[in-house]
């Protein structure tokens, strides 16, 4: 007569699994929080290259002689939402004045918690009269600069970017 014995896991195996298990999570829970945070970076760097590049064409177009402007204007736009809603081409030679479009919409900042608020009042903005250390909203957008508290993982803050 033989004995057959249960097969399974004893109570020892099974605790060393789970301590296994519990290290690895504590490894890998912060890892996922530094990919996730890295993501947000590389968007919000995106995000600011993509305005910049559209004030920069604002401004040349203006320096073209495409868009109309008074004398002693900067020749930035009067707001975000100019480079979407776009201007008249000034040097199109029909009736008809075809517009001028810098960008498709105003991207956000992956940063900024509130998501309900229109994308142009998430973005801090900086008139061209004042400096970059003390940045002020006026008459024309000359830079964007992001709301968000906090620093990324370069240590440099996110209003500075």
């Amino acid at each position: 007569m033989t004995v057959q014995r249960a097969r399974g896991f004893t109570l020892i195996e099974v605790a060393i699994t789970a301590a296994i298990v519990a290290l690895l999570a504590t490894v890998a829970f912060p890892m996922a929080e530094v990919a996730v945070q890295r993501s947000k970076e590389q968007e919000l760097r995106a995000a600011l290259w993509q305005i910049r590049e559209a004030l920069d064409a604002y401004k040349q177009a203006g320096d073209d002689g495409h868009i109309l402007r008074k004398a002693g204007e900067s020749g930035y736009p009067p707001s975000l939402q100019v480079l979407v809603d776009g201007v008249e081409d000034a040097k199109s030679p029909e009736a008809a004045k075809p517009k001028i479009y810098f960008l498709r919409r105003i991207p956000r900042d992956p940063f900024h918690k509130e998501s309900n608020k229109p994308t142009e009042q998430i973005w801090g903005k900086r008139r061209y009269a004042s400096s970059a250390t003390d940045p002020k909203e006026g008459k024309d957008v000359f830079d964007v600069y992001s709301l968000a508290a906090g620093a990324g993982l370069n240590g440099v803050p996110y209003r500075e970017w």
